[in-house]
């Protein structure tokens, strides 16, 4: 797998590279994640420290709970990055970064909070909340 990914916002005001093997995705199906994305969140993770950024003119960040927060471009409004205060590494949405990647899609969570208007992928995992 590789071990460089570089990604970024629609409008190029934020760029980003992650250095270090890619958690592979998760889809999550949570209220934020539907309102922020316009529908379910496709993420992956990055360790914190190997995440640099080539360009960030653009990145706001916003607190979205009492234990984390999102960046988005605050240029043309594309929903990138979640992370937990306390954690090591950071959500990166997935459709942010350049392909091809390698990544698969492993699970889905938060499918409690899932609407009625698709279906979910029958061959993937799903837990009722982020277990």
């Amino acid at each position: 797998m590789k071990e460089t990914f570089e990604g970024g916002c629609d409008c190029g005001a934020v760029r980003y590279q992650a250095r270090g093997p890619l958690r592979d995705v998760t889809n999550c199906h949570c209220g934020q994640c539907r309102r922020t994305h316009g529908h379910f969140a496709a993420y992956t993770n990055a360790d914190k420290d190997g995440l640099s950024f080539i360009e960030d003119r653009g990145l706001k960040w916003y607190k979205s709970s009492d234990f984390a927060r999102r960046g988005f471009c605050g240029e043309c409004g594309a929903s990138i990055f979640w992370e937990a205060h306390t954690a090591d590494q950071i959500g990166i949405a997935a459709g942010t970064l350049n392909g091809p990647t390698g990544l698969k899609t492993v699970a889905d969570i938060f499918v409690a909070d899932q609407p009625d208007y698709y279906r979910l992928d029958p061959d993937l995992p799903h837990f009722q909340q982020g277990d």
